[in-house]
């Protein structure tokens, strides 16, 4: 190495909230600094060491894999206490692998058994690891520097002899660090003495945290975010000085004057460091086999068994398709890899876990069907198996398992117990400072006011892949506060050079790795939860080293299926997701009305909307829809529908290729057709059609035109002209970005059609299940709610003598009852102590009920919430009196528990029972005054019900408004979320909160939240509008605003063009209207005939109206046929047309709704 002088001290961004220096900009500057290499030394973990490898190696750098351990005197499983001394630094290198390995080792043990505060190793673990490391005294804090600052010069050289000979000879070093802190100068002097007297070698190093010195800054504002402080807290931990950034060799050198034997050591050091990392090889687990049976032969076996179970029979087809793919499988050495698989899906499957019927690519493969790995037929649905494994370009197989969200866990531990605690982990993954948060946290860290932090942070939309520059780009306001204001402007500046810096270390969602060895051969862990490790490499990292990782997902929706099917069965009515038919005329009624609130990726305004004009007959349908659903296809779909209704004629480049496209009506919108005309035309293998996918797909100009020549040459091959192959090949690019997976978008189709059955044929259990699985979100709760009125069920309130912790059922009454979970400050032990004593017997009034609950899980504030959203109306007593005589009443209860206690006690002594007379008799229950006290107002109890369960129950503020909320022209709140930004609707709402705040010049204005019955909107009111309506801009107002949409900050919100006051507004004369819906079906039969007769038998006063669905006509019919409506001529008038058709709603005379 020509150079004189190697960085070996180096802190990379993964020294979370400590190091602000960036991997890729590091090592840039090491390449312009011309240095041949460079270390990596973060604080006791290995986080970035891939990275850091692979980026050094690009720039033809050699890196140098080290860590910063924390170091300590004793057993590590000692605790921690104010007075345990803090642990030393000490700087390690691996020299070789054996050195990286051991890093592995000592970094997993520090961080699992090690980790109190800090992720500790102790002096026995160093010295079992010692061998293949380089070891540096490290910075001030480290243990020989610590005694040279103390003055205890022997105790010094006695560590010094310790780490050498643990270390070995020229494999420790003495560390000199200068910073241009007088403290360091003062040390540097100690270590050179003691350097002359031991002959332990010098290394010189700087202390690395930064890049470039102009970084200080930045990285002190790191430090008090890390600390929790801000920059001016004198009692923060700080750095001195401003010379902790990557200085070239010149600085060093001119630095380190007398110590030059220190500045060559780094190259001496650097020389001796070779380390190889494998990267891209396949570390795949063994399945444990029956005995002398091979991996090949057993999984035929299993798969051949499964096709039988399958298909009844190993037909031809499934015989040619099966062959093929386990010969793909086993020529690519993933056989153990789907048995594992299988294995674990087995186990779910036994245990009746609910899992998805399949998840991205993986729902093209038979051996994935056969094995129950998907439930999808990848025959039935024409899904391509090199889609998923393609033999033409291996890479690992991904298969992606979705499982009942509140069972995923038992999978995965399932999985450590089989295969091993040390060969299973979690995989980790790092929150960053994004554009949001960066701002958030430089706010705190600088002092600025809350207020000006919150403004500035809502002015950044909220996405995952929102940055600075995007913000800028999407919002001007953005970009004038920041010109005008400096504080703003210094904010800004400091969050763009944080963004992106990893925060802290959290678990994947779904991410577990399963290795062949003991993890720790090639990746360093800690601490996870629930008893599991945790992998200290990202995924995209553990796919690099080779490790097998797989998602174990947890979907919401397969509870809400389970526990729907649960009650269904428990109501004596089997039903079985194999048993629910596929073709059933109610879902696909109801998907084309857009009912689709609660179902599977068919919630959103916009897909309600799509659905009701594509009106789909077939899961086919649905397939399509998920897949064009998105941006960029989206604006295919009006042409797709027309297509599909036959209004625009379907047209196909050549009539080979009506095969391939007449599912789609002529367009390409799945990735498999892609391939599949790549393979026609061009004669393509599907593994180069896959191929071929892959390239058009990443719009590289090389990589499109060597496709194209291919592809063109190909289909001249097969016999087609030079033009139709070019201009197939321009619509395949074109459709590329469009293309969607259609194996995924079939499997999330069958679960989105069973939930559409459920709630179509059973919606008071779908309901149900659905809102139990939203307890902890208000927000859907509240929507769940209205949906189940607006689907006539009745959700009755919370009731101590009734309820479940979860939403239940009460089939007699047709109606949901309100779950006790989903009522605030009411925890699930005092759930558990509330239904275990209601199960002997109902709750009599409010004294047994405090007598009878434990008082240490059932406390004063559980039971006022009960009292006040109405959960102990069933008891003597309304909620004001119950309040009132509360403290009373649990007084008394403790009494009464305590002498049932005594009494106990009393038999076990064979004396008669405490509180009975001589002839032991039970003394009568005292008599239980009321108070007299008038009960709560409607308001006050609706009020009430909305704090405590997220949602109003009896009634809504808005109810006696229906006549503003059902009208034509009024957006319900919820559907502005798919209307496009500048859009104007008009809503109608109740204000929940009004600020009012003036402008730079003195005018007023105000910010309101206005809520309708599913949710809340944020309303600008600007100057001129408010002076119009400042006298009814009050909380609890009712209002009509019509507004524009504005989407450039946070989450959509409305700029008031105009307020009306909706108590102000005239209230139009009510009728009440019946609705009967005419399908076309109930045209050609004898439906109106029969409907005839049925108004002429029993005439009334109430009018009809015929909604003639295929031409969206409403037809008002004459007086003469006004019906009765009781329930049982509106009975008569379902079975004639069906449940969905028939809607009585209160209406004004004049119109409207």
């Amino acid at each position: 190495m020509t150079a004189s002088f190697v960085h070996l001290h180096v802190h990379s961004e993964f020294s979370l909230l400590d190091g602000a220096a960036r991997i890729d900009q590091l090592v840039q500057k090491a390449a312009e600094l011309k240095m041949p290499a460079l270390a990596i030394t973060d604080h006791a973990n290995l986080y970035g060491v891939i990275p850091f490898y692979k980026a050094c190696l690009e720039k033809g750098i050699k890196p140098i894999i080290g860590m910063e351990i924390y170091l300590i005197d004793g057993d590590l499983r000692d605790r921690v206490t104010r007075q345990t001394k803090a642990p030393y630094h000490l700087t390690l290198l691996a020299e070789n692998e054996q050195g990286y390995k051991n890093l592995i080792q000592l970094s997993t043990i520090a961080h699992t058994e090690g980790y109190q505060i800090l992720p500790r190793i102790n002096r026995e673990r160093l010295k079992r690891y010692a061998n293949g490391l380089i070891a540096l005294s490290g910075c001030t804090e480290g243990e020989i520097n610590q005694l040279l600052l103390e003055g205890d010069i022997e105790a010094a050289r006695q560590a010094a002899s310790w780490y050498a000979d643990v270390f070995g000879p020229q494999r420790f070093y003495l560390e000199l660090q200068d910073h241009g802190t007088e403290k360091e100068r003062r040390l540097n002097q100690r270590i050179l003495r003691l350097h002359e007297a031991t002959h332990i070698p010098l290394v010189v190093t700087n202390n690395v945290h930064y890049v470039e010195k102009q970084e200080a800054e930045l990285h002190d504002v790191l430090l008090a975010i890390g600390q929790g402080a801000t920059i001016t807290d004198t009692n923060r931990s700080r750095y001195e000085t401003e010379e902790y950034y990557l200085k070239s060799a010149e600085e060093m050198a001119g630095l380190f004057v007398y110590a030059k034997e220190g500045l060559q050591n780094t190259l001496r050091i650097a020389e001796r460091c070779q380390v190889e990392i494998q990267l891209d090889q396949h570390i795949l687990p063994r399945f444990p086999l029956p005995e002398g049976v091979e991996a090949e032969q057993y999984l035929r076996q299993i798969c051949e068994e499964g096709c039988v179970k399958r298909y009844g029979a190993l037909h031809a087809e499934v015989q040619e398709r099966l062959d093929y793919e386990l010969s793909v499988i086993t020529g690519t050495g993933f056989t153990d890899y789907f048995l594992i698989v299988w294995d674990f899906m087995k186990y779910a499957h036994e245990q009746k876990i609910a899992t998805g019927p399949g998840r991205g690519s993986a729902a093209g493969s038979l051996v994935a069907y056969a094995l129950s790995i998907t439930n999808v037929d990848p025959l039935a649905h024409d899904l391509l198996f090199e889609r998923f494994l393609n033999p033409e370009r291996i890479t690992m197989p991904d298969i992606d398992i979705d499982f009942a969200v509140e069972r995923r866990d038992e999978v995965i531990h399932y999985v450590a117990d089989r295969y091993g605690h040390d060969r299973v982990a979690q995989i980790i993954t790092f929150g960053t400072l994004a554009a949001r948060a960066a701002v958030r946290d430089v706010g705190r860290a600088l002092g600025l006011s809350l207020a000006l932090v919150d403004r500035v942070a809502k002015m950044i939309p909220q996405s995952p892949s929102m940055t600075f520059d995007k913000a800028f780009k999407l919002n001007p306001d953005l970009e004038r506060l920041t010109e005008e204001n400096r504080d703003v402007a210094k904010l800004i500046r400091l969050g763009r050079g944080l963004e992106g810096l990893p925060r802290h270390a959290s678990t994947h969602a779904a991410g577990v790795v399963i290795s062949r060895e003991p993890l720790t051969e090639y990746v360093p862990l800690q601490e996870g939860s629930e008893g599991l490790l945790l992998t200290q490499f990202p995924m995209d990292i553990l796919e690099q080293v080779g490790l097998l990782k797989m998602d174990f997902l947890g979907l919401r929706n397969l509870t809400i299926i389970q526990e729907t099917l649960k009650e269904m069965n428990r109501q004596g009515i089997p039903l079985s997701l194999d048993s629910l038919p596929m073709e059933d005329a109610k879902s696909f009624a109801m998907l084309t009305r857009g009912d689709t609130t609660g179902v599977f990726q068919l919630e959103s305004a916009g897909i309600r909307n799509v659905l009701r004009d594509l009106k789909p007959t077939c899961l086919g349908d649905i397939v399509a829809v998920l897949a064009l659903y998105r941006p960029g296809p989206m604006e295919i779909i009006p042409d797709y529908i027309k297509a599909k209704h036959g209004k625009t004629p379907v047209h196909y480049a050549h009539p080979d290729l009506e095969a391939i496209l007449q599912e789609t009506h002529g367009f390409i919108i799945y990735q498999e057709q892609i391939m599949q005309i790549s393979s026609k035309m061009a004669g393509f293998t599907l593994g180069e059609a896959d191929i071929l996918r892959r390239a058009v797909g990443k719009k590289k100009r090389e990589l499109l035109m060597e496709q194209r020549e291919k592809f063109v040459a190909g289909s001249i091959a097969q016999g087609y002209e030079e033009q139709l192959a070019n201009e197939v090949y321009d619509l395949i690019v074109k459709f590329a970005d469009y293309g969607f997976n259609k194996a995924h978008s079939v499997a999330y189709a069958i679960i989105a059609y069973q939930m559409a059955y459920l709630k179509a044929n059973h919606s008071l259990a779908f309901m149900a299940s659905l809102l139990s699985m939203s307890i902890g979100s208000q927000g859907r709760i509240a929507e769940y709610v209205e949906e189940a009125k607006r689907l006539r069920l009745t959700v009755l309130p919370p009731c101590v003598n009734a309820s479940e912790a979860l939403f239940s059922v009460e089939p007699d009454k047709q109606a949901i009852r309100f779950g006790l979970a989903a009522v605030k400050n009411v925890g699930y032990g005092a759930i558990e102590s509330i239904v275990k004593e209601r199960i002997k017997a109902p709750f009599s009034d409010l004294v047994d009920f405090c007598s009878r609950v434990d008082s240490r899980l059932v406390n004063r504030r559980v039971i006022e919430s009960l009292i006040i959203c109405g959960a102990l109306d069933s008891l003597p007593g309304h909620r004001a009196q119950l309040l009132l005589m509360l403290d009373e009443a649990m007084e008394k209860g403790g009494t009464r528990r305590k002498d049932k206690e005594a009494a106990q006690l009393n038999l076990f002594a064979f004396t008669s029972e405490a509180g009975s007379d001589d002839k032991g008799n039970q003394p009568e229950p005292e008599k239980i005054e009321y108070p007299e006290v008038p009960p709560f107002s409607h308001i006050q109890s609706l009020k009430e019900e909305k704090e405590l369960l997220g949602v109003y129950l009896s009634g809504h503020p808005l109810d006696p408004y229906s006549y503003l909320t059902q009208h034509k022209e009024v957006t319900m709140i919820p559907d502005m979320d798919d209307l496009p930004h500048q859009h104007v609707v008009k809503i109608v709402g109740m204000i929940t909160e009004a600020k009012r705040i003036q402008t730079k010049k003195g005018d007023p204005m105000a910010f309101l939240q206005v809520e309708d019955k599913t949710a809340q909107v944020e309303v600008v009111v600007f100057p001129k509008i408010f002076q119009t309506a400042q006298t009814f801009l009050y909380k609890e107002a009712i209002v009509v605003i019509e507004g524009r949409i504005d989407r450039q900050g946070d989450t959509p919100k409305l700029i008031a063009n105009r307020i009306w006051d909706g108590k102000a507004l005239p209230k139009p004369q009510m009728e009440s209207v019946l609705f009967i819906k005419i399908s076309p079906e109930h045209e050609r039969g004898d439906t109106l005939v029969r409907l005839k007769e049925l108004f002429t038998k029993h005439s009334g006063m109430t009018p009809v109206l015929l909604y003639y669905e295929q031409k969206k006509q409403i037809l008002r019919l004459p007086n003469e046929y006004r019906v009765e409506a009781n329930s049982e001529i509106l009975e008569k008038m379902k079975e004639i047309v069906g449940d969905e058709c028939v809607i009585q709603k209160e209406l004004p005379i004049n119109g409207g709704g």
